[in-house]
């Protein structure tokens, strides 16, 4: 594989794991105080998601995290040393 398509394919998974992971950190259900509580976090405590909807949540949110550390570390990689 040649490596400037490698680099590309890299920053195209850097760019959408990156969008991913913000719009899955503000699906997360705030913990009360800080931000999440000013923006009204704390009016909707009724309404909180079930237990294995938020575990499935946060495992999504770890697995894109580690995609994305991965493809930074890849992309590091591909700059230092080719």
């Amino acid at each position: 594989m040649d490596l400037a398509l490698l680099k590309i394919i890299l920053q195209v998974v850097l760019a959408v794991t990156s969008l991913l992971l913000v719009l899955l950190v503000l699906l997360h259900k705030g913990r009360g105080g800080g931000l999440s509580d000013m923006f009204g976090g704390g009016v909707s405590s009724s309404a909180s998601a079930s237990g294995v909807a938020e575990r499935n949540l946060n495992r999504l949110t770890v697995t894109m995290a580690l995609i994305w550390g991965a493809s930074c570390v890849g992309l590091g990689v591909l700059e230092r040393f080719l």
